[in-house]
């Protein structure tokens, strides 16, 4: 039961930095119980991804940006798919993280339901957080806004994923679940 907690809780839709991923070495084993997520085109996954993020609600003056507005350390992990997948970021002069994340907690996106699980904490320590949001309650797929510092207040990413027709999930051993994305 322990181990099933503890994957599930690792299998939270968010995943550390990209240059932390790793090449398996030829000398490690290959893990065969999945299937692996072939990449594909699908336009109903595309046009679903591009309207959340064209729904995507901001805190008031929040400013479209590219992704140099600031470093972002994680990044969303869509463990269903395949999905198609955009982005985009915005620069939030003089606010700050603790109050963006609670906005965005309030504004949703769309139709989209939050994962957030509580408030953000107001430690200054903290210079991340995420929120995330999706369509239905078990979804694998939606919006994940990542909040971070910067030197005149706070960027935020919006990570969206739209999962394709064809979309499956790996089964996870020991009757494991998946998180909700941005709980990561």
């Amino acid at each position: 039961m322990f181990g099933g907690v503890v994957l599930a809780l690792s299998l939270t839709g968010c995943a550390a930095t990209a240059s932390d991923a790793r090449v398996p070495a030829p000398s490690d084993p290959v893990q065969t119980s999945a299937p692996a997520i072939p990449e594909t085109t699908d336009a109903a996954a595309i046009e679903q991804a591009q309207a959340w993020l064209d729904a995507a609600n901001l805190p008031p003056g929040a400013v479209r940006s590219d992704a140099s507005i600031a470093q972002f350390t994680s990044y969303a992990g869509w463990p269903c798919g395949p999905v198609e997948e955009v982005e985009a970021f915005w620069s939030v002069r003089g606010a700050n993280l603790h109050d963006t994340a609670i906005w965005l907690m309030e504004h949703p996106t769309a139709d989209l339901i939050t994962t957030a699980v509580g408030p953000v904490s107001d430690d200054a320590a903290i210079d991340s957080t995420t929120v995330g949001y999706i369509p239905a309650p078990g979804a694998q797929e939606g919006i994940v806004y990542t909040i971070t510092k910067t030197g005149d207040g706070v960027a935020v990413r919006a990570e969206v994923a739209a999962q394709t027709e064809f979309a499956t999930c790996p089964p996870l051993p020991d009757g494991g679940m998946y998180g909700a994305p941005g709980q990561g």
